[in-house]
């Protein structure tokens, strides 16, 4: 995994934007919402993402995982280094990120997106 192979799959799910902020994280978004912020300047590539509320207290706790800062109390984690997850389990958790974070978009939000 790298972050080509993160971009290819945030980019590949509908009306997703990216940019750049706080002038080191890649971040992607659905209707102005992040749901995936990876970190261009850490070495290995660190990444936060949404998890399930049942999800988050395991995977807080597996190796190389931790609540992510600032957005832990949203059932964000950060992982220190992308490639100690498979490609499918990064689709799976990407989708799922994506998934949390659309359906709390207001209705208004939502519709404009389709």
């Amino acid at each position: 995994m790298n972050i080509e192979d993160l971009q290819e799959i945030c980019k590949a799910l509908p009306s997703v934007t990216s940019d750049v902020k706080w002038g080191h994280d890649l971040v992607f978004s659905i209707g102005g919402k992040m749901f995936c912020v990876v970190g261009l300047e850490q070495a290995p590539v660190t990444c936060s993402f949404k998890v399930t509320e049942e999800e988050f207290e395991e995977m807080s706790t597996r190796p190389g995982f931790k609540p992510a800062p600032y957005v832990a109390k949203y059932k964000w984690v950060w992982i220190d280094d992308i490639t100690k997850m498979k490609k499918s389990d990064w689709k799976k958790y990407i989708a799922q990120s994506y998934e949390l974070v659309k359906e709390k978009l207001p209705a208004k939000v939502k519709k404009q997106l389709g």
